[in-house]
């Protein structure tokens, strides 16, 4: 068996604790889990020059990188995180008179807790609607889950006849590359998709809208005053219910807002941040239609029986529809505990933190 490893000061103490205690070589061997070699060699070492620390930690050469060259490797990945290796050595290297190589930076940069790692996507954000989006959640703050039972979420979603997610994989051989059994097709622009409007809250979930052409201001309103109003009076008929829709510009057009204006009394628009998508529950539900028709038996061929599949999905019942309702609480609070915590308490830049709310 190779050697693992020095022992730390505190085994050592310990092998010459059992020692003193009366324990045989064998016996604390057993009790430790080290060699009988070990045993004996750090409690001669002990009993002849009362040595209980190791000195290999001095032995060997010296580090090539030392305290104030990782402080540096540290300030050059700070200012660059998308630099490689070797543009990290490179600069690195300029103006010393003792170069490094490559083989001596990756180590070194794992060593101080630097890993390569794939970067989080986050919508490009500008400041302004940084602001909207942190002044929302510190608005909604304190919301319950009761509170976030009276939001009926909507939202438009388009579904691909063709998807590829990229994380197709398959087995073959080295010289099947091209067998067209080996092959994934592509076509432009997905062969063509669905695009569907839907609403639901906690209580219920409500209509699924196929929309055949562009959701403009006009096809829009319809939505709105076909299904949206009877939904909204029937899931709150007390008039304590929220409706939450996106920014997109059919929903911002002059005809809504006066629509809206003129049904305040019925239910309340709440004000949306801008590029937040990832705050609306109703993202889940698109992602679960996506996924049961992805692992269909059948998949659909044409656009009619991909329409269908998502009608048919939409209605099945489930837990999970309105389960991410819950999770309001946590998404809200989280940005708002960041920008307390750290642009506070820690005086972190305000853009930084509010480039990740």
């Amino acid at each position: 068996m190779g050697k693992k490893g020095d022992l730390s000061d505190f085994e050592r103490s310990m092998v010459v604790g059992a020692r003193r205690a009366g324990l045989s070589i064998s016996e604390t061997a057993d009790l430790l889990g080290f060699s009988r070699t070990t045993i004996s060699r750090v409690y001669r070492e002990w009993s002849e020059k009362e040595k209980i620390s190791s000195e290999r930690q001095f032995c060997g050469r010296k580090c090539l990188v030392d305290a104030r060259g990782q402080r540096r490797m540290a300030r050059l990945v700070r200012a660059d995180r998308k630099a490689t290796v070797t543009q990290i050595t490179t600069r690195y290297n300029q103006g010393r008179q003792k170069s490094i190589s490559e083989r001596t930076v990756r180590p070194t940069l794992r060593q101080m807790g630097y890993s390569s790692r794939r970067p989080h996507r986050v919508p490009l954000l500008s400041a302004k609607n940084r602001k909207l989006r942190l002044q929302f959640a510190q608005a909604h703050r304190n919301w319950t889950i009761e509170d976030w039972k009276n939001v009926a979420w909507s939202d438009e979603s388009r579904f691909l006849l063709r998807h590829s997610d990229g994380r197709v994989r398959i087995w073959r051989r080295q010289h099947e590359s091209m067998d067209p059994s080996c092959l994934v097709s592509t076509v432009q622009a997905g062969g063509g998709g669905v695009m569907v409007w839907g609403i639901f809250s906690w209580h219920s979930l409500g209509p699924l809208v196929p929309i055949e052409h562009r959701c403009n201001a006009t096809a829009y309103l319809s939505i709105v005053a076909d299904h949206v109003h009877p939904f909204m009076t029937t899931m709150y008929p007390t008039s304590d219910g929220y409706f939450q829709q996106g920014n997109a510009p059919c929903h911002k057009a002059g005809i809504i807002s006066d629509w809206f204006l003129e049904h305040d009394n019925e239910f309340t628009v709440l004000k949306w941040p801008p590029q937040s998508p990832h705050l609306n529950p109703i993202e889940h539900l698109w992602d679960v239609v996506e996924r049961e028709i992805r692992i269909m038996d059948v998949q659909p061929t044409n656009l009619r029986q991909l329409c269908d599949a998502i009608m048919s999905i939409w209605t099945k019942p489930g837990p999970t529809r309105v389960q991410p309702v819950t999770s309001m609480v946590y998404l809200i609070k989280w940005p708002v505990s960041i920008y307390i915590t750290c642009c506070l308490s820690l005086d972190i830049n305000l853009d930084c933190i509010l480039s990740v709310v």
